[in-house]
């Protein structure tokens, strides 16, 4: 009963063990945005970066071919076994669902047998090159966080370039080269993952490890994204901190791993030699089971979620941002520029929140009264926008900025930018009865108005209020004089 017991803990031990495999600890924070403490000005909240978790961001791609009628089938072809180069009787045909393999086999569950795939036509044109552009787009910013997984059922192609873009297909910028030959296929020399260095890990490299011909256990291409984090973390990937920091302070790094759009270019098949045998092309093609790509939508650390909405992928934007990525502030809430949330730092991170604009700082919105806390907007990181400047973001009602980190307020007045009464965090408001023996405050002075605003505002009175202002104060001499002629004749 206890060896039972035991094996069962073991097998979920390994169950989840495996699964975790795809979300190590390196991404395990930032999972909340924001919340409530206790100060001594009340309840605020406390705002953290934070960001999605990551998935399996197949479930959400949409694949396009190029050319698009190279997929095998339509008319029906023979083609050679994937073991056996030489058997050729093998069959694709479109119009049967059991012979047919469309570019959606690429990403299916693995329930059909023999396993599914998508496959090219054969090399039936050769020497005219067999090439296929294969496009995986998500209309969405990616983040990479593991490996680009290629499973091929064919042989691995002997010449192949993964590319990226980061504008949704408009620029594209190679990832890495495959070859059986690099210095033949791209003039480059072979090189690995391991070659690299933290100073070169941006490098563009080419690399023979992945491409050879006809073998039934080496159908895997990788573009290796973890090995490329163990330089910054550690192999285990455990010193987060170094590679939070490289990500926060060097873009071209950040942007390495980030993507709108892969493309595989797939610009020679799998030969197993050096020529290629013209009697028998139907041994030439390429056939792709499964492609895996984890990674998670970039919300510039502002979002824990990212929903699909009509087909698109949208970040579920907090700290007062909105837009697809949260790339930009709200409205009414553009009081200083947007920036994106530093991962720095460790645990919490930056939030970098946006806050209210000028013009709503007197009538904040209604769906978010509780006011972010001087320690959310602290400026010591160099990406750190100012609280006040004295220029766009003034303190208010005679508050002194200091050091553009934070408004000094009069004894009556606090918030962010001493926006607010202090009595109104009292019992009984800012009336009388919440003073005993004092009077209590009067109006607040009009947010922003200097003297000679003032001067310009009693300017602008009308010629109606003018008048009566004059009368009264003739009423008043003429009232004085009289009183004094009593007096003398007294």
């Amino acid at each position: 009963m206890y060896l039972s017991r035991f094996l069962s803990l073991h097998t979920l031990w390994v169950t989840v063990s495996s699964v975790m495999q795809h979300y190590p600890s390196v991404w395990g924070h930032y999972d909340v945005c924001k919340t409530q403490i206790y100060t001594e000005e009340g309840k605020v909240w406390d705002y953290m970066a934070c960001q999605p978790e990551a998935r399996d961001m197949i479930k959400y791609v949409k694949v396009t071919l190029d050319p698009p009628d190279i997929t095998c089938g339509d008319p029906p072809e023979t083609f050679c076994a994937m073991g056996n180069p030489y058997m050729c009787n093998n069959e694709c045909d479109a119009s049967t669902q059991e012979l047919a393999h469309p570019p959606e086999l690429m990403f299916d569950l693995e329930g059909r047998h023999p396993s599914t795939f998508w496959q090219s036509t054969t090399w039936k044109d050769y020497p005219k090159p067999l090439h296929v552009n294969i496009t995986l787009s998500w209309n969405k910013t990616i983040e990479l966080t593991d490996n680009i997984v290629i499973t091929f059922e064919s042989g691995r192609p002997d010449q192949m370039i993964l590319e990226k873009s980061l504008d949704y297909g408009r620029t594209w910028q190679p990832y890495q080269y495959y070859a059986t030959d690099c210095l033949d296929a791209f003039h480059m020399d072979p090189k690995s993952v391991r070659d690299l260095s933290q100073h070169t890990v941006l490098e563009i490299i080419c690399t023979e490890e992945y491409s050879t011909g006809y073998m039934t256990n080496s159908k895997i291409i990788h573009f290796e994204i973890k090995d490329r984090f163990a330089f910054f973390a550690g192999p285990r990937l455990h010193n987060m901190a170094s590679l939070y920091g490289q990500l926060d302070t060097t873009k071209k790094l950040r942007d390495f791993f980030t993507i709108t759009d892969l493309r595989i270019r797939l610009l020679r098949p799998a030969t197993g030699e050096i020529y290629v045998d013209e009697q028998h092309l139907a041994r030439y093609f390429y056939a792709i089971s499964d492609i895996r790509v984890y990674g998670r939508c970039k919300c510039n650390l502002h979002a824990t979620g990212c929903k699909e909405e009509n087909k698109r992928l949208l970040c579920e934007c907090e700290h007062n941002t909105t837009g697809p990525d949260c790339g930009k502030c709200k409205k009414n809430y553009q009081g200083r520029p947007w920036s994106p949330g530093s991962y720095l730092p460790i645990p919490k991170g930056t939030a970098n929140i946006c806050i209210p604009s000028i013009s709503s700082i007197g009538n904040p919105p209604k769906f978010d009264r509780i006011w972010p806390n001087i320690s959310s907007l602290e400026v010591s990181k160099p990406n750190q926008a100012n609280v006040c400047d004295n220029e766009l973001l003034h303190c208010q009602n005679g508050g002194t900025c200091i050091n553009n980190v934070r408004c000094q307020c009069p004894p009556a007045y606090t918030g962010i930018l001493c926006e607010k009464l202090r009595c109104e965090r009292e019992p009984g408001g800012c009336g009388r009865s919440s003073a005993p023996g004092r009077a209590a405050p009067g109006p607040a002075p009009r947010r922003g108005l200097c003297a000679a605003a003032r001067k310009r505002d009693k300017a602008r009175r009308s010629p109606l209020e003018s008048l009566k202002g004059k009368r009264k104060e003739k009423k008043n001499s003429k009232n004085n004089r009289i009183q004094t002629r009593k007096a003398e004749l007294n």
